[in-house]
Parts: C-alpha cells; sequence; structure tokens
C-alpha cells in the first residue's frame, strides 16, 4: 500500500486547478491480458527528466516494459506486473538511474 500512498500523493501534489484537468494518469487493461498505465509528466518537475528503456520478459505471460516518451511515462505488462510497472515510475521518480530497479529485480 505504500506504492499507491506514493503514487496518490505524486498526484495530488500536481493537482493546481488546471492540471488536474487533463487524462492525466490512465491504468487500463490490454488483450494480452495484461495492463498499460500511462502518466502524463508535462507541467510536471519531471517533465524533462530521461529515462531509459525498462524491459523484462520472464515468460509469456510476466513481462513489461516501461519507458517514457514525448513527456509521457508508459508501461506495459503482463496480468500480475501491474505493481512493477507502479515500482518502476516510482523508482524513476525517486532517482536519477532506473538502474536500482533492474540491480534488485536480477
Amino acid at each position: 500500500m505504500e506504492l499507491l500512498n506514493w503514487i496518490q500523493n505524486w498526484f495530488y501534489k500536481q493537482c493546481n486547478g488546471d492540471w488536474e484537468h487533463e487524462n492525466r494518469i490512465s491504468i487500463t487493461t490490454i488483450d494480452n491480458p495484461g495492463w498499460h498505465v500511462a502518466i502524463n509528466l508535462l507541467e510536471t518537475e519531471l517533465e524533462k527528466k530521461i529515462m531509459k528503456l525498462v524491459k523484462f520478459e520472464r515468460s509469456e505471460d510476466d513481462w513489461f516494459f516501461c519507458k517514457v516518451e514525448n513527456g509521457v511515462f508508459s508501461g506495459a505488462g503482463g496480468p500480475m506486473n501491474l505493481q512493477e510497472i507502479l515500482q518502476i515510475f516510482y523508482n524513476w521518480a525517486k532517482s536519477q538511474e532506473v538502474t536500482d530497479f533492474n540491480e534488485k529485480s536480477k
């Protein structure tokens, strides 16, 4: 729950009467089956932060990738990988390097 609380707080901190009126965070399902997470970073402190592609393929149902492109954090993964996608966003937002997560996941 700590991860979810952090994301809720991050969202709330971005709300300024204008930012939140756009589709800023979406969590949807995909037909693989799996998840897709999109977090619009425009007008946030993360807008210009660079992120390397993070990609893991453990099995047909256990996979995910995350990237930042055109001001949007985008992550997709298998049906049980939603928490890992959100953890990647958290780790990236809190640090300069995504490698912290990669090293722990090996």
